[in-house]
């Protein structure tokens, strides 16, 4: 509950301030600004197919916490559209807190053996399979995504894009590690 609130707190920050960020969250974003689905609906979307491989690849148990998670962020961002109201908040503070609030939110998910969406499930399953960084993938996989979000969003708010990929990002490297506690 924790970690899907601060990710949505997260999700809302940068919605306010009209920029994209890392994973599912930043596709939800995106497709907010481009299309009549708010964020919490696109971001259930948008997950959904990355169900099939949190079951098949991570298990039952991860498939079943996960849908708990996304399912929960999706209430919460919708809950925060109809109970806060952001008059005004600038793209960088809106990216750093956003980002920050959104990567405690994804440690504290990915610490109990659970995802908040296809880009976290697609990380843990190549560490699982090849040892590569849960935070380095997540980076390499949501730069492809704010690369696309540059032809969509005005370039300024796009490089504050940059900034809430690189503070999510940032989290997870510091605080995801082998060895830590993880939940499982």
């Amino acid at each position: 509950m924790t970690g899907s609130t601060l990710f949505a707190i997260g999700l809302t920050l940068m919605k306010a301030s009209g920029i994209v960020t890392a994973g599912m969250g930043g596709l939800a974003l995106l497709a907010s600004y481009l299309s009549p689905l708010t964020v919490d609906q696109a971001f259930w979307l948008f997950n959904m197919p990355f169900f099939v491989l949190a079951w098949s690849a991570l298990g039952k148990n991860y498939f079943i916490k996960s849908v708990v998670a996304v399912g929960l962020v999706s209430i919460i961002t919708a809950i925060t559209r109809f109970s806060m109201e952001i008059g005004s908040i600038h793209p960088a503070f809106g990216a750093l807190a956003g980002g920050t609030a959104a990567g405690a939110g994804i440690l504290a998910i990915l610490r109990h053996k659970a995802g908040v969406g296809g880009v976290t499930i697609l990380s843990i399953w190549l560490e699982k399979k090849f040892g590569w960084s849960v935070g380095w993938m997540s980076f390499v996989l949501d730069a492809i995504i704010i690369l696309s979000a540059i032809l969509m969003i005005p370039s300024e708010l796009a490089l504050y894009s940059v900034l809430s990929v690189a503070a999510v990002s940032g989290i997870l490297i510091a605080y995801h590690k082998p060895g830590r506690y993880t939940g499982y």
